[in-house]
């Protein structure tokens, strides 16, 4: 941890996933990742749901991603694009979950 944003592990690994698909070149992708008890950090998220419209809707409302995740606000940007994984509390703890699809 490097700033004092919110989010957690697998919000800002989904951000790190939805930059380096764009790296890459890659469209028509989406990637999940989330915690099984519906929680991620000390947020209400379990995670993100990103895919290659994520980074241009952070920017369209008004979000930078390096910045963000320069001070490890991963929750405001997967806010800003509508990609935040909202499940409620589950009621067990098993694991993480990270699915990719392209």
């Amino acid at each position: 941890m490097r700033g004092t944003g919110q989010g957690g592990r697998n919000q800002e690994l989904s951000l790190h996933i939805a930059k380096e698909a764009a790296s890459r070149g890659w469209d028509n992708w989406c990637c999940l990742q989330g915690g099984s008890d519906g929680r991620d950090g000390p947020t209400d998220a379990a995670g993100g749901l990103v895919d290659q419209g994520t980074l241009a809707r952070i920017a369209a409302n008004g979000g930078d991603i390096d910045k963000l995740l320069a001070n490890n606000d991963s929750y405001e940007a997967l806010q800003k694009s509508g990609d935040l994984l909202v499940t409620g509390g589950t009621g067990t703890n098993v694991a993480d979950i990270g699915i990719l699809v392209r």
